[in-house]
């Protein structure tokens, strides 16, 4: 992002605001709706992080950590969106029994990674996703959500824990070897 750019939309000038928001709209929107995992509550808070920007940007002492300074104040915004809602997003009990191998496989993988991913905590997938998707360091993660290394860390390891759990629920058991005594 041009810092010259940035410094005008500090000053007050919505026009280079704008140009910002074209930027980094979509990249907000696509995050935001991999934490909540529900395409309203997405744009809720990406709208409400928009705001809080213009309010804030005065504020940004470092015109070149901008993406950093955004995903946090989305991030927030997630957190609101989440907790005045209170439910669970995109949980929905499984209907039918997994299907025989036919092809599918690749689907139903990414379908078990999906509900695993919705069983996340917020906390677990903003981590997830900020790291993984936005490709942040875990320190930039870290810093990004306004929490310790430690913890970023430990979310994580907990979040893909969670995950392996959810790939390999559905996964047939390996059978024991059966012994035949002679008699």
């Amino acid at each position: 992002m041009d810092p010259r750019l940035v410094e005008r939309a500090q000053r007050g000038d919505e026009a280079a605001f704008a140009v910002i928001t074209l930027a980094i709209h979509v990249r907000l929107k696509q995050t935001a709706y991999r934490i909540l995992r529900d395409r309203h509550l997405a744009e809720d808070a990406v709208q409400q992080a928009l705001v809080e920007m213009w309010r804030s940007l005065p504020k940004l002492r470092d015109v070149s950590r901008l993406e950093a300074w955004s995903y946090r104040i989305l991030v927030n915004a997630c957190y609101r969106e989440s907790k005045r809602h209170r439910r669970w997003l995109g949980q929905l009990p499984s209907l039918t029994e997994p299907a025989a191998p036919d092809g599918t496989g690749p689907v139903n993988d990414r379908d078990q990674l999906e509900r695993g991913f919705a069983g996340l905590s917020i906390d677990h997938r903003a981590v997830v996703v900020l790291h993984y998707y936005l490709d942040l360091t875990i320190e930039d993660t870290a810093a990004a959500l306004g929490i310790s290394l430690g913890t970023a860390k430990s979310r994580l390891n907990r979040a893909m824990a969670k995950l392996r759990v959810a790939l390999h629920a559905d996964s047939p058991a390996p059978s024991k070897p059966t012994t035949e005594s002679a008699p």
